[in-house]
């Protein structure tokens, strides 16, 4: 970025569906990243160039068709190495554009012959899916949702019915599900529309700034989950991870800068984030760097003692073209967060109503807590009592100067209809009073009772970090001790 001493190479996936507009997309991400002054680099599909040779599915036998994904994957990982290091000795910034990824070949085989493949060839998802990649983008196939656009007439190498289309459309989204930064553009807008919704979309992935260059409205949307969760059963696929978060020291009232640390069964992506905000307007942009294993733990030493560590637990699953993310806070954590599970997705084309009609059917959403401070990540992991702390983010004034104390609010309430956040005294945690999360509910055999955590159907819902994150963080000298809290902890805003 133009404000960044050092170059950006951004490692993009388009993925999707047959008649998703893939190739259109890259034709006018490259147009558009060009005339910034970018280099820009367009992956061909690996799968493209193999069928064009002949090659038909139908004709090959199952293990045929393993053996082919198998050659078809390290192929494109070879091809894609070529572009990448292209990008890392390129002068300038670069994006690199990948008309499919690694994780696309999942979609076309059973779950078991996949894991065979990736312990056959010492792969592992983390690494293919997360640490490959900067950001994945979905493209929702023409068969779902505008099915009048639906054609195959041209690509030479494209013969798929519409049923066909939506099923390879959905299992080329399910592929991805769990990537830290996933996006799906549907067909809720037309054509061009969703054009520059997905150029909008990258460029707020980068951080750089359109202006009002793409009539786009796209935002994050933040929403408070009822507990007890429903089981396993009742969600479509979806991939959890272990998260954890630590602030870094910073000038706060410049920036918020974390670290972050996801993954699962022991393979591990790392994230640093800086979010700026913008000194007149209080509108704030986040800028992401992957970041190695080394460089994570060198990092490590400078975080905020003013914050405590934060663990989750997130579960990331698509409904009904949306990808959402699922966060359910674990201990050690502050008594704030207990037994809290927010939701989150990112929204382009709906309304008010038609986005809380389209929300998932089988979780219980309390009410949207978009933007509201006592659901921020940051406030929620400081150690303070939040009525007294002069790091407490609150948002922007009437002149778009960001805020960052109660100035004098009472700190009873967090907003005119008297919701309270986690209603903690010293002495209720859990269900030992009547409200949960702030609900005037008594979910029964729910509560925490002899020093259990809320269980759902037999789960753990807010369930301890595992001991290898515990591990790592005691010897690294972090304090987990529990602070001590004022009767509210709640605020007004």
């Amino acid at each position: 970025m133009a404000n960044q001493l050092q170059k950006t190479v951004y490692r993009l996936v388009l993925t999707g569906g047959p008649c998703g507009g893939k190739t259109t997309g890259q034709s006018r991400l490259s147009t558009f990243f060009e005339n910034l002054g970018w280099k820009v680099f367009r992956v061909p599909e690996t799968a493209t160039v193999l069928l064009s040779g002949g090659v038909k599915f139908g004709d090959l036998s199952p293990e045929e068709a393993v053996k082919f994904q198998e050659n078809l994957l390290k192929t494109m990982i070879q091809i894609e190495n070529t572009f990448f290091e292209l990008g890392r000795t390129c002068q300038r910034n670069c994006l690199i554009i990948c008309d499919r990824g690694a994780m696309d070949a999942s979609a076309f085989i059973s779950k078991e012959k996949w894991e065979e493949m990736l312990n056959a060839n010492n792969w592992n998802s983390v690494e293919l899916r997360d640490n490959r990649y900067n950001h994945i983008v979905h493209m929702v196939s023409a068969a779902n949702g505008a099915e009048d656009f639906y054609s195959t007439e041209d690509h030479a190498c494209r013969s798929e019915g519409m049923e066909l289309a939506r099923e390879l459309d959905y299992n080329a989204a399910a592929a991805w599900v769990g990537h830290p930064y996933f996006d799906v553009i549907d067909n809720s807008t037309d054509f061009d529309k969703k054009m520059n919704r997905l150029i909008a979309c990258v460029c707020q992935r980068i951080g750089i700034d359109t202006g009002d260059r793409l009539n786009v409205n796209s935002k994050k949307r933040k929403f408070l989950v009822k507990t007890p969760l429903p089981p396993d059963s009742e969600f479509p696929p979806f991939q959890d991870f272990d998260v954890v978060h630590n602030y870094l020291q910073s000038d706060f009232r410049k920036a918020q800068v974390r670290l972050r640390k996801r993954g699962q069964k022991g393979h591990w992506s790392y994230i640093h984030t800086v979010r700026k905000f913008h000194p007149t307007n209080g509108q704030s942009v986040e800028v992401r760097t992957q970041l190695t294993h080394r460089d994570y733990l060198n990092q490590l030493p400078q975080r905020d003692d003013a914050h405590f560590t934060i663990f989750k637990k997130r579960r990331c699953f698509i409904y009904n073209n949306q990808y959402y993310q699922l966060d359910i806070y674990r201990q050690p954590t502050h008594p704030r967060c207990r037994g809290l599970v927010l939701l989150e997705t990112y929204s382009a084309a709906y309304d008010q109503d038609a986005l809380l009609a389209s929300l998932p059917k089988f979780l219980t959403i309390e009410k949207e807590v978009t933007g509201e401070p006592a659901y921020s990540m940051y406030n929620l992991s400081l150690k303070e009592d939040w009525k007294t702390s002069k790091k407490y983010y609150s948002g922007s004034d009437a002149n778009g100067q960001a805020k960052w104390s109660m100035n004098g609010h009472t700190g009873d309430k967090i907003n005119s209809h008297g919701d309270k956040i986690n209603d903690y005294g010293v002495e209720k945690h859990n269900g030992l009073g009547e409200k949960v999360n702030g609900y005037n509910s008594k979910p029964i055999g729910h509560h925490k009772k002899n020093g259990q955590d809320l269980v759902a159907n037999g789960n753990i819902i807010n369930g301890k970090a595992h001991e290898t994150e515990l591990n790592n963080y005691k010897n690294h000298g972090m304090d987990l001790r529990t602070p001590k809290i004022p009767k509210k902890v709640a605020l007004r805003t």
